[in-house]
């Protein structure tokens, strides 16, 4: 089996892709933490759930654009080949 350089680079690629999609696991984790730590306070403190509500969504979208990196990245990996002439 002859491999060539331009497979290797396609294959590191695919590779990647697939580990850099993997980085969405800890923001699903940490967005579900937070909705559920979210969702007791309100149980604690119903007149508190605007202020809860909106901390939550703001920490959620932090949180978000670490899977979204991954997703860019991934995508830049399968579809943008800048090492292949």
């Amino acid at each position: 089996m002859n491999i060539s350089g331009q497979d290797l680079i396609l294959a590191c690629s695919a590779i990647g892709a697939g580990l850099a999609v993997i980085a969405g696991i800890g923001p699903g984790i940490g967005q579900g933490i937070a909705a559920g730590y979210a969702a007791n306070a309100v149980g604690r403190n119903p007149g508190a759930k605007s202020d809860i509500t909106s901390t939550m969504l703001l920490g959620q979208a932090v949180a978000e654009t670490t899977g979204l990196y991954g997703l860019l990245v991934a995508i830049l990996l399968l579809f943008v080949k800048p090492l292949l002439w």
